[in-house]
């Protein structure tokens, strides 16, 4: 049998969504096994451009600035801090968190973007994110960000299915 490739660094994606809980427990349960660091990432898009019209519509140009910045800024913040609680939550102890999860991050911007200037950043060995999966037409389609890091990435991708069972 081969050697399998060695995980040091786990680069675990969130969209911190209600069924989040079975990816990270893989990740987890990957980071135990090979005794490796997990860099837990959340990523924030940015307002859309419709939304910016209307803001930009109804204040003035410097206030407008002042509402993205500060706006962007309060809600990386409380995700980051949403974060920690969830992995603090999931685990029996904070301490196994501090064993494991080596850095949390909070970034905004395109999602597979994101992910993958994190994977490289980081020199992750594997990725593990939901599929956030859709139907579509009756067919269940991992979510286009999924899909995108997959087509992308030079490392191995593990998609956990987190969608609820019926």
């Amino acid at each position: 049998m081969p050697n399998l490739p060695e995980i040091q660094t786990i680069l675990y994606a969130t969209d911190l969504g209600k069924n989040t809980r079975p990816v990270f427990k893989t990740a987890l349960s990957l980071a135990t096994k090979f005794d490796a660091g997990i860099i837990m990432l959340h990523v924030v898009e940015p307002m859309s451009s419709a939304m910016q019209a209307i803001v930009d519509t109804y204040l003035p140009e410097g206030e407008a600035e002042k509402v993205y910045k500060d706006g962007m800024k309060s809600v990386l913040s409380e995700m980051k801090k949403r974060l920690k609680d969830f992995t603090e939550d999931e685990l029996e102890t904070p301490k196994v968190a501090a064993g494991f999860v080596k850095e949390i991050l909070v970034v905004s911007g395109r999602v597979s973007e994101e992910i993958l200037k994190a994977a490289v950043k980081h020199d992750a060995d594997i990725i593990v994110m939901g599929k956030s999966s859709r139907s579509v037409l009756g067919s269940e389609v991992a979510g286009s960000s999924t899909r995108r890091v997959t087509r992308h990435t030079k490392i191995p991708v593990l998609i956990v299915p987190n969608t609820p069972s019926h």
